[in-house]
């Protein structure tokens, strides 16, 4: 069974569940509090990249949410 659960939301982010660890390019970790889920910008339009800010909801943003 996975530690973490990536849900890919339909016309909106990527929503992780469970432990993860985010670091960014510098190698420095992002504070993600515990037992939270965090959700990731697929619209690439977010001023709080790379989380997601609601913006897609705004700019029309579609993205499928299928596995095949």
């Amino acid at each position: 069974m996975a530690d973490a659960k990536v849900e890919v939301r339909l016309n909106g982010p990527l929503r992780v569940y469970g432990e993860i660890e985010i670091v960014d390019a510098d190698g420095k970790n992002y504070t993600v509090p515990e037992g939270q889920w965090v959700s990731f910008c697929r619209c690439g339009k977010s001023e709080k990249k790379p989380f997601c800010d609601t913006a897609h909801r705004d700019c029309g943003f579609e993205g499928e949410s299928k596995a095949y």
